[in-house]
C-alpha cells in the first residue's frame, strides 16, 4: 500500500502546482534558447526527491525537497509536500503535522492534507481529530485505504454504527485487504452479532492466506520463466492474472520483464494501465513494455497522457524521450530529454541521447541555414559533453559560411585539440 500512496499523491501535487506549461510538457512546440542546466537547481532537486520517495528512500528524499525549497522557497507544493509524506514514512509525527499544516494555509484544506493529518491524529490517539480530518478526506477519497482509517477511527471511538459503514465501504475500495474484513468482524462481535463476525474473520483468514499462497506462486513463476519452456512457464504464471487488481498484475507484468519476456508482460501491464489510469508507473510500465518491443507508436500515448499531469518524473520524461527519438521526433524527444536531465543530471543514459538529439537537430538546422538555432543546440550540447570535438567542429563550419573567421578558427583549434585528446584516451 505504501508504494502506491507515493503514486497517488503525486496526482494531486502536480495538479495543484502546475498551472502553466512546464518544460517537459507535450504542448509546448518548440525549445526555447536555454541556457545549459546547472546540476544544482531546484528542479534537479525535486527530481531526485521524486526518485528517492518512489524507492522508499525517505532519508534521502527528505534532504532532496528541502535543498529544492532553499533553493526556491516558491516550491510550497511541488516540493513541501512531498516532504511532508516523506516525514510521515520516516515516523517523524511532529515534523510532518508541521509541514502538512503549512501545506494547508497554503492550500486549503484539500482531501489529500486531511487525510493525512487524520491518520497523524491515529497514530496519536486522537480519535476525534482524527474523525474530522478523514470525514474531510472521505468527501474525495485521494487514497483507497480513506475508509478504512476513518472506520478504525469511529470504531475507537466505540461508535459502532458509524465504523460499520465506513468498514463496509472498505470492502468495496480495497476488497483484497485483509485487515478491513478483520476490523469488520470485531464491529460484528461487539455489536453481538457472531454470526457475521465469524464470517468477516474467515473470509479475512482466506484473504491473507490467498495473499501468502500468491507470493509463493510469484516466486515458481520467476524460476519456470529461467528454467522451462516458455509456454509451460506462461501457462503457470497466468494463476497471478487478476483482471480486477491492478498491484497484482503490475507484479505479474513485472516478473514477465524483469525475465526478458516483454510480449507476454503486454496483457497484464495494459490492464493495470486501464484499472488506474491516474497512476504514472502504471502508464510508465506498459510504455516501457512497448519499447521494449520496439513498438514505439504505441509507447507514445502512455506516455503523452501521464507527462500531461505528471511533467516532472524523471523517468516519464526519460522515456518519452527516447520513444520520440526513435519515432524521428527530435525536437520533441529534445524537449522531453532536456527536462530529464535537468531532473537527473546523473543518469548517463539520458545525457547521451540529448546530447545526439541535440547534435541532429544542430546538423538539420544548419542545411536549412537556420545557424543561430543550430548555434543555440550547439552550444548547448558543448556544455552537456565538454570531451566531445563534434560541436566546436560544426560551430567552425557555421562561423566561416557567416564570415567570422577569428571564430571559426577558434572552434576548428578546439575541435582538433578535443579529437587528439580522444585519441590518446582510446
Amino acid at each position: 500500500m505504501k508504494s502506491l500512496l507515493v503514486l497517488y499523491w503525486i496526482t494531486w501535487m502536480t495538479a495543484l502546482a502546475l498551472a502553466a506549461p512546464q518544460p517537459g510538457m507535450v504542448a509546448s512546440q518548440k525549445p526555447s534558447a536555454a541556457k545549459p542546466s546547472s546540476k544544482d537547481t531546484a528542479e534537479s532537486h525535486l527530481g531526485k526527491g521524486y526518485d528517492a520517495l518512489k524507492q522508499d528512500r525517505y532519508d534521502i528524499a527528505a534532504d532532496e525537497f528541502r535543498t529544492a525549497l532553499r533553493l526556491d522557497p516558491k516550491l510550497v507544493l511541488r516540493a513541501r509536500f512531498p516532504l511532508a509524506v516523506a516525514l510521515f514514512e520516516m515516523k517523524k509525527p511532529e515534523e510532518a503535522r508541521r509541514e502538512f499544516e503549512a501545506v494547508r494555509r497554503e492550500a486549503g484544506g484539500h482531501p489529500n492534507i486531511s487525510y493525512y493529518l487524520g491518520r497523524l491524529d491515529l497514530e496519536a490517539l486522537n480519535f476525534e481529530g482524527a474523525i474530522a480530518n478523514l470525514n474531510q478526506a472521505a468527501a474525495a477519497p485521494p487514497f483507497p485505504d480513506t475508509a478504512y482509517y476513518l472506520g478504525y477511527a469511529y470504531f475507537k471511538q466505540d461508535d459502532l454504527a458509524n465504523a460499520e459503514k465506513w468498514f463496509k465501504k472498505a470492502t468495496e475500495l480495497t476488497p483484497h485487504d485483509a485487515r478491513v474484513q478483520y476490523q469488520l468482524g470485531l464491529v460484528y462481535r461487539k455489536q453481538g452479532k457472531e454470526e457475521e463476525a465469524k464470517k468477516a474473520m474467515e473470509v479475512s483468514s482466506e484473504q491473507r492466506r490467498r495473499d501468502s499462497n500468491e507470493s509463493q506462486l510469484r516466486l515458481e513463476c520467476a524460476q519456470k520463466l529461467d528454467q522451462g519452456p516458455r509456454e509451460e512457464a506462461h501457462a503457470f504464471c497466468e494463476h497471478l492474472y487478476d483482471p480486477d487488481n491492478a498491484e497484482k498484475l503490475t507484479a505479474l507484468g513485472t516478473i514477465y520483464g524483469q525475465h526478458g519476456d516483454a510480449e507476454a508482460a503486454l496483457k497484464p501491464l495494459r490492464r493495470a494501465a486501464e484499472l488506474a489510469p491516474q497512476s504514472p508507473q502504471m502508464q510508465y510500465n506498459l510504455a516501457l513494455a512497448y519499447f521494449q518491443l520496439n513498438q514505439f507508436e504505441e509507447a507514445r500515448t502512455p506516455l503523452a497522457n501521464a507527462l500531461a499531469q505528471w511533467p516532472d518524473l524523471f523517468q516519464l520524461n526519460a522515456l518519452y524521450g527516447a520513444v520520440l527519438s526513435k519515432l524521428g521526433d527530435d525536437l520533441r524527444a529534445y524537449q522531453a530529454l532536456r527536462h530529464a536531465h535537468e531532473l537527473n543530471s546523473q543518469d548517463a543514459a539520458t545525457g547521451d541521447l540529448l546530447f545526439l538529439t541535440g547534435l541532429n537537430l544542430a546538423r538539420k538546422a544548419q542545411s536549412a541555414r537556420q545557424y543561430s538555432d543550430s548555434l543555440g543546440y550547439l552550444n548547448e550540447i558543448a556544455k552537456l559533453r565538454p570531451q566531445e570535438p563534434a560541436p566546436h567542429r560544426i560551430m567552425a563550419e557555421i562561423y566561416n559560411a557567416t564570415g567570422r573567421s577569428a571564430q571559426a578558427a577558434k572552434e576548428k583549434q578546439e575541435a582538433d585539440r578535443l579529437t587528439q585528446m580522444l585519441g590518446k584516451t582510446q
